[in-house]
């Protein structure tokens, strides 16, 4: 009874003390990771009051390295990735073989072993996928370009700490006493790579036929007890049967685990179910790393904690930007990108996890990562406010803006310059009267392009994606690549002798800018603008814009309509209360114009 009271009072202070440091961390506009890391430094053997139970930890731990790492193999999405991999994969590989290089000489140089410094070069090299989405999704940029970007190189990021997690057996080998000669390195590794192949094969190939077939049959039961019950054991089973039989990690089998389950029609159910799990045992698996956390790692070696951030938080950033950048992306995006990957998360603390067990990591090296993640984590929201006044200081200092967006403007200046001279051809012809741009290609963007289309409206798409604006031109699509808030973009697209200006794209910064800059340089220009929430409203009024699209308003409509149709409301019922809801939220309609009610 001791026992089990100790393992609640452990569980219950844990989870309580994760959800008040989660709320104030979250009420800072920080993410909760930090909140919950703290928690653990509270309750860890090194800080004063209450102890938790680390053995207690450390099993919770273990599921909850399982449920996160089948959870990413439950989103793996190689659809996703290849849409990007041009620029994901030398961009992902560059930018770990830099930090991880850095990581290492400077672990090195502060008395650290082989082993121990190539484990934090390499934990040091990869972001958190869980903060990257949350800052994305906080700056409205998860759907666009940029974010597109980010995630797929965050998908080579994932694959690459997978394979990793895969070979660091093989590589603890190395610094172990009792291992000799290079041929025992090689049967090392080829033995591992063998299980590696067997397990990927037993899994993806009988795990294809015998999951979907399982789930489905549990599905048909319609209880949900019972397909959660099945998901946890899939995960479960095939992660410990992976270190079983293959002596592979736990969690590469748990990924292997998601991708399977991944693939078939229950998917999203299962996803639906397993991550209320994943979340929870998370929660516990970044308190159990908290505390492992000793201050003490830090006054020992604080010039290695300060060399280790300055690597996240310059070197991989800077990194990342010169690639984007050589690699001919806006400068924009190149900032965007390298902001995001400026913070390491729950992959580092699963590589030092798994490292700590082999013995290649100290529990100081722990400590000191744990360190890296609550500073760049912290920092990271920050980080991001200050994309646009650094582009803004960027664009004043002409000859670095000329230096930095020659690259990227190159192969876009020469489309734009065929562009225009066509396009200045097909708006002479007579009998056109009218003349629309649009900004963003979209799904918004090519409904909006098609509407046009039909009424024979001649129209100008402008779009950062040169590869879209590529394919555009040859179905015989009038486009121009660059960023629509620049004069020379909107000048080059025609604005001035424009009538109509849509402005599909949603982040509300961008969007902004883009509809001053048309204004300035048309001021009759009709702006058609997308927003997300009724709060934009007034701001867009303000600068001009014609009318606007706010989807939390046609959600709200949208949702009204199905449900009025579902209980039998004829036509002139759902008019009546479509109206009803716009004067509500503001969007009533008076001589074509939207006013406040």
């Amino acid at each position: 009874m001791q026992g089990a009271l100790g393992f609640l009072v452990n569980l219950s202070v844990s989870l309580g003390l994760a959800l008040v440091l989660g709320l104030l961390t979250q009420r800072l506009r920080l993410s909760p990771i930090v909140g919950y890391l703290l928690a653990g430094i509270v309750v860890g053997p090194h800080t004063p009051g209450f102890v938790g139970d680390p053995k207690m930890a450390h099993d919770l731990a273990e599921v909850g390295v399982i449920l996160i790492m089948f959870g990413v193999g439950l989103h793996f999405n190689f659809i996703d990735f290849l849409a990007v991999r041009r620029i994901a994969i030398p961009g992902s590989l560059g930018q770990i073989l830099v930090a991880s290089t850095l990581g290492t000489i400077a672990a090195l140089s502060f008395g650290m072993g082989a082993g121990a410094g190539l484990v934090i070069g390499i934990a040091i090299s990869v972001a958190s996928t869980v903060v990257l989405v949350r800052v994305l999704e906080d700056n409205d940029l998860f759907q666009t370009n940029q974010g597109h970007i980010a995630i797929g190189w965050l998908i080579l990021e994932d694959i690459f700490t997978v394979f990793v997690l895969v070979l660091l057996p093989a590589m603890a080998s190395i610094w172990k006493p009792s291992e000799g000669g290079g041929g025992g390195l090689l049967i090392t590794f080829a033995l591992t790579i063998a299980k590696f192949a067997g397990l990927s094969l037993l899994v993806v190939v009988v795990g294809r036929k015998a999951v979907p077939r399982l789930l489905t049959l549990v599905a048909r039961t319609r209880s949900r007890e019972l397909f959660t019950l099945t998901i946890l054991s899939l995960a479960l089973a095939i992660a410990t049967g992976s270190a079983a039989l293959f002596d592979v990690s736990m969690a590469l089998g748990a990924f292997l685990a998601g991708i399977v389950v991944g693939q078939t029609e229950v998917s999203h159910q299962a996803a639906a179910d397993a991550l209320p799990m994943r979340d929870a045992f998370a929660v516990l698996f970044f308190v159990s790393i908290g505390m492992l956390f000793d201050p003490q790692a830090i006054f020992k070696e604080p010039r290695l904690l300060f060399a280790l951030l300055g690597i996240i938080i310059l070197a991989k950033p800077l990194t990342a930007f010169l690639i984007i950048w050589t690699l001919r992306y806006s400068v924009r995006t190149a900032i965007t990108v390298a902001l995001a990957l400026a913070q390491i998360g729950e992959f580092s603390f699963l590589l030092a996890y798994e490292a700590m067990g082999l013995g290649m990591l100290s529990a100081d090296g722990q400590s000191l990562l744990v360190a890296c993640a609550v500073v760049s984590i912290a920092i990271n929201p920050l980080l991001f406010r200050a994309i646009d006044p650094l582009e803004k200081w960027l664009r004043n200092q002409e000859k670095i803006w000329r230096i930095l967006s020659r690259r990227s403007e190159f192969k876009g200046m020469q489309l734009n310059l065929e562009e225009q001279v066509r396009f200045s051809r097909q708006v002479q012809k007579p009998g056109i009267k009218a003349k629309a741009v649009i900004v963003g290609y979209g799904p918004v963007g090519q409904t909006a392009s098609r509407i046009l289309k039909d009424f024979d409206i001649p129209l100008v798409i402008i779009d950062m994606n040169l590869d879209t604006v590529r394919k555009l031109m040859e179905l015989g699509q009038a486009a121009i690549y660059g960023d629509a808030s620049r004069h020379k973009i909107l000048e080059a697209a025609g604005i001035q002798k424009a009538d109509y200006l849509l402005v599909t794209i949603p982040d509300v910064l961008t969007r902004t800018t883009v509809i001053l800059t048309a204004k300035e340089l048309n001021p009759e220009l009709h702006v058609f603008a997308r927003a997300r929430y009724l709060q934009e409203r007034a701001w867009l009024e303000e600068i001009g814009v014609t009318d606007i699209c706010i989807e939390e308003a046609e959600t709200a409509i949208g949702l009204a309509i199905l449900l009025l149709r579902e209980v039998g409301a004829d036509g002139d019922r759902i008019q009546k209360e479509i109206q009803k809801i716009r004067a509500e939220l503001g969007m009533r309609r008076r001589n074509g114009q939207i006013t406040r009610p």
